[in-house]
């Protein structure tokens, strides 16, 4: 990772943040949980994305306080904490007009009373961590803006924006994988800044395996992705190729000069995801905790969903070590935290086979958030993690529908870490009312059972 931290100048840039880095043997401290995913492009395309913020909830412990700048509905937060017990926990929200936008979570905390009630917790302890869905710029300004406030000690859980940012950028991390790994083990990339270029590219990947992509690299959940079959692209002239090219970056808010990937796009027999957690690099090496299928749905393959993998051991295993490499190379640039790769698996998974990484999602994320949940409520009681199935869940018919309403229609069917009863937990369920949309793990004996508890038992339900 040399090279990589000297090209960018690592230690210079992440200097300023040192203080303000947390360390696993600091002393106990209320943490304030921010899901702020305002860094990322296109995400306000999401239908009620401005209430993601309370994913936050089910990561706070008691003692803990979460933020956001939507109101919390009075049902789910009983419902957190009782029956799942999470805990009580302080809600902190922001007023919309106090933030850069409805995602900007860390910016509307520097404000008005939501800034008084942040200070406050951290004066009672003379301390505070800010564990962020990622850890950017405002999120460490906030931090900053405390201390100065309160003289407490603030940390963040998280890695510096620069290096947050080598982890996110998928053209860096491109980089990375292929310092620690050697060549081979992401698709064939090809970079370029501008139409003509770009085009170029598609029309020679496009020579060599049945599919090509355009990719933006900061985006997240394919985003910023477009996909063509290759036999399209060979089939048509160069000016209508640099016509469709130019037409993504206008789509996508291309800022001139900024690179773009051309991608090959392969086909796979599996797209499953490895789970870190990386602590300072003092404090041990990465720890792998788990590993997922993804669920992928269209030609861009948009995320919806997770469950443990069912691979073969020999995938496992050479996943495993792969990933370990990267996430031990990440930590040597200053990276800590959640964090999460996913990859390809090429070929037979049973047989002979070949794994690629395409991208590291250097946050909290629409895995890793029910993958916690479910520990916190099933695992440490039995053990072993259940077989689950997570997964968005949209029903037209649920709009205008309130979470109380959502709770009496699954009934005892509802999830009971006391009792260790029912399928289902629900969660992010703020955009409910207005789209009837919300997430929701469905556990089960076996991975088929789960399977069959989200795919048949819940819309029966939904339907009473």
């Amino acid at each position: 990772m040399r090279p990589i931290a000297a090209r960018l100048r690592l230690a210079e840039r992440v200097r300023p943040y040192a203080s303000r880095r947390w360390r696993p043997d600091d002393p106990p401290a209320p943490t304030l949980h921010v899901e702020d995913v305002s860094a990322i492009p296109f995400l306000s395309g999401i239908a009620g994305v401005e209430e993601y913020q309370h994913r936050a909830r089910v990561r706070a412990a008691a003692g803990d306080a979460y933020a956001t700048v939507t109101g919390v509905e009075a049902a789910y937060e009983a419902y957190c904490a009782n029956p799942l017990r999470l805990g009580p926990v302080t809600h902190i929200c922001t007023r919309a007009s106090d933030a850069a936008s409805s995602l900007a979570v860390a910016e509307g905390c520097m404000h008005g009373e939501a800034f008084d009630r942040v200070t406050d917790l951290a004066r009672r302890r003379g301390r505070l961590v800010i564990h962020p869905y990622m850890a950017i710029e405002p999120v460490w300004e906030l931090a900053r803006r405390v201390a100065e406030r309160t003289a407490a000690r603030v940390t963040v859980l998280g890695p510096p924006p620069p290096v947050t940012w080598v982890a996110n950028d998928k053209d860096l991390f491109d980089e990375v994988v292929t310092a620690v790994l050697g060549p081979g083990w992401t698709p064939e990339t090809r970079r370029g800044s501008t139409v003509r270029t770009l085009a170029s590219h598609l029309r020679a990947l496009a020579s060599a395996g049945p599919g090509v992509g355009l990719k933006r690299t900061r985006c997240a959940s394919a985003m910023g992705n477009q996909v063509f079959e290759s036999a399209d692209i060979r089939a048509r002239s160069a000016e209508s190729i640099e016509r469709t090219v130019a037409s993504f970056l206008k789509r996508t808010e291309w800022t001139p000069n900024e690179t773009v990937l051309a991608v090959a796009w392969e086909a796979a027999a599996a797209s499953p995801s490895t789970q870190w957690w990386i602590p300072p690099a003092a404090a041990g090496p990465p720890r792998l905790d788990g590993i997922y299928e993804q669920i992928l749905e269209g030609d861009r393959r948009v995320f919806v969903g997770s469950r443990p993998s069912t691979l073969s051991k020999a995938v496992h295993r050479r996943l495993t070590q792969a990933a370990g490499r990267v996430a031990a190379g990440l930590q040597a640039l200053g990276y800590a935290g959640r964090c999460s790769f996913d990859h390809l698996v090429l070929g037979d998974p049973d047989g002979d086979f070949l794994i690629r990484f395409t991208e590291c999602n250097g946050r909290w994320g629409g895995t890793s958030t029910p993958m916690h949940l479910v520990d916190r409520l099933v695992t440490r009681s039995r053990g072993t993690r259940p077989p689950y199935r997570a997964q968005g869940f949209t029903a037209r018919h649920l709009i205008g529908a309130r979470f109380d309403q959502l709770l009496d229609l699954a009934g005892g069917e509802l999830f009971d870490p006391a009792r260790g009863t029912g399928r289902f937990i629900f969660y992010n369920v703020g955009p409910l009312t207005t789209f009837g949309k919300f997430d929701v793990i469905a556990l089960g004996e076996t991975q088929a059972a789960a399977e069959r508890a989200m795919e048949e038992t819940l819309p029966a339900l939904l339907r009473a």
